[in-house]
């Protein structure tokens, strides 16, 4: 066969259904923006959550793949209206459960971009640029949290993925000791204690003392890691907060980093939530400390207003992920290039990275810093006014909370801890039914609590306090 003619057979035999022509190309990703932005426009307006039980979902959606395509506008439509709009709206203005986000443009289009560029941010000969990037935005986050020169990490999926990264890292800096423990409050979100058993921790030996208004009192820690040592077991790590999930504690850092130093303990920071206060003077301030730790979970994804996902992992000694986790392949070898192009694959688990940096970058290089300041202090001030409407009302409840988080309790007096449960228990579902906001719910001191979180840019004071009185609506409805 002749060199033209295989080319020619070659050619045939590429073509298949998976193309489309540039203008077909451009018209669907102009169409889709546009989706977007009327969805932004339109975002106040529409309630905070939407969502359907399962037999509906899958009487839309349960079918075998189809032989031959559909019109791929089509496609989208369906998408949108189905699947898309299903959800918790959790850049709504109004929206406060759990701990959601509202994302800058320039991060979502930096995901538009990542994907359409088909990035792999593993290794610096597969993508360099993406490697320096994300070596810039980690030594950023580095510089925050002022960790020292020589400190790094990596990009993570999330704060569950980046916790996992952390403590293999303290694993394999002890030797692997048998029979270490881990320490950690009750008030500790569950990442951490599934990242504990992950490396190999039974529940028997991850202590989850006691807390005081969810905070891990350093006294504690002592005792239990004097008991622990006399057992004949090692102490490895503990496990602080830097603004817990449930109520925004944050840990009395500072104390916790000495007991660690002095016992030769791994101290490991939870920022995930919390982390972003880091850029506001008060949020410095209240994370006292945390400069002084050997790992930090952060969530670019929270409280940095970036899209889904964008967690980091920071260790005080860059090399230590490194020795957890670089292992040679053959496969890669040709990736190799010396001390000063870090290989991502060598920091962590994954050989298959999505480029979650350029939205951290894009974003911040689109706004500054100082706007993102503005917003987090935005959050802070939030709070503060609601838990001074929630004081001065009849029937709410102040309970706690801290840096952008209040919890509180629906509690028009005289009613015992069962009827006051049940009361609270039926204005929630009220609000998840038919509000136009949407919270939810924690324990605090083994108390049913109500609870706000507050990290959306958009959110504004009317936002806040227009949900706290349709609460205190369906209260007096409750109550009659």
């Amino acid at each position: 066969m002749t060199g033209r003619s295989a080319a020619a057979d070659s050619t045939e035999f590429n073509q298949n259904g998976l193309q489309m022509s540039a203008g077909e190309m451009a018209d669907l990703a102009q169409y889709a923006t546009e989706i977007l932005v009327e969805r932004w426009q339109q975002l106040a307006d529409e309630r905070a959550w939407e969502g359907d039980f399962r037999d509906s979902l899958a009487s839309l959606l349960d079918e075998d793949p189809p032989e031959e395509g559909h019109p791929p506008r089509h496609v989208i439509d369906r998408a949108v209206k189905d699947v898309l709009c299903n959800t918790l709206r959790l850049d709504h203005p109004r929206s406060f459960g759990f701990i959601p986000t509202c994302p800058t443009w320039p991060g979502v289009l930096a995901d538009y971009l990542a994907a359409g560029f088909n990035v792999n941010a593993v290794a610096w000969l597969v993508a360099s640029g993406p490697s320096q990037l994300e070596a810039i935005v980690v030594n950023w986050f580095r510089q925050w949290f002022g960790l020292p020169e020589g400190a790094g990490g990596l990009i993570t999926s999330g704060g569950s993925a980046a916790a996992l990264h952390a403590l293999v890292a303290a694993r394999e800096a002890a030797n692997n000791p048998r029979r270490a423990v881990v320490y950690m409050s009750d008030a500790t979100h569950s990442a951490q204690m599934q990242a504990a058993r992950v490396i190999g921790i039974p529940a028997s030996r991850i202590r989850a003392l006691p807390s005081d208004q969810g905070r891990l009192m350093p006294d504690s820690v002592a005792q239990a890691v004097s008991a622990d040592r006399k057992a004949g077991l090692t102490p490895m790590i503990v496990c602080a907060n830097a603004g817990t999930s449930s109520r925004g504690a944050i840990d009395p850092l500072s104390e916790l980093a000495e007991i660690c130093a002095d016992q030769g303990i791994w101290f490991h920071v939870d920022a995930a939530y919390g982390g972003g206060a880091i850029l506001t003077q008060r949020g410095a301030k209240a994370l006292k400390g945390i400069d002084l730790a050997d790992s930090i979970v952060f969530d670019a994804h929270k409280w940095l207003f970036q899209p889904y996902e964008g967690g980091c992992v920071l260790v005080r000694s860059a090399d230590a992920l490194e020795k957890a986790f670089a292992i040679q392949h053959d496969v890669l070898q040709d990736t190799v290039w010396g001390v000063k192009h870090a290989n991502p694959s060598d920091l962590g688990i994954q050989t298959s990275r999505s480029f979650r940096a350029l939205k951290i970058w894009m974003s911040i290089q689109t706004f500054g810093l100082a706007a993102f300041r503005s917003a987090i202090d935005n959050g802070l001030d939030l709070a503060e006014h609601a838990g001074e409407y929630i004081r001065a009302s009849s029937v709410l409840e102040l309970m706690g909370g801290s840096l952008s988080i209040v919890c509180f309790r629906v509690n028009p007096g005289g009613m015992d801890e069962d009827a006051l449960a049940h009361i609270n228990r039926v204005v929630l579902a009220q609000m998840f039914w038919h509000g136009h906001a949407f919270l939810s719910s924690t324990s605090l001191d083994r108390r049913p609590a109500l609870r706000l979180c507050i990290v959306n840019h958009t959110t504004t004071w009317r936002d806040v306090v227009e949900t706290l009185v349709e609460i205190e609506e369906w209260a007096q409805e409750a109550v009659s």
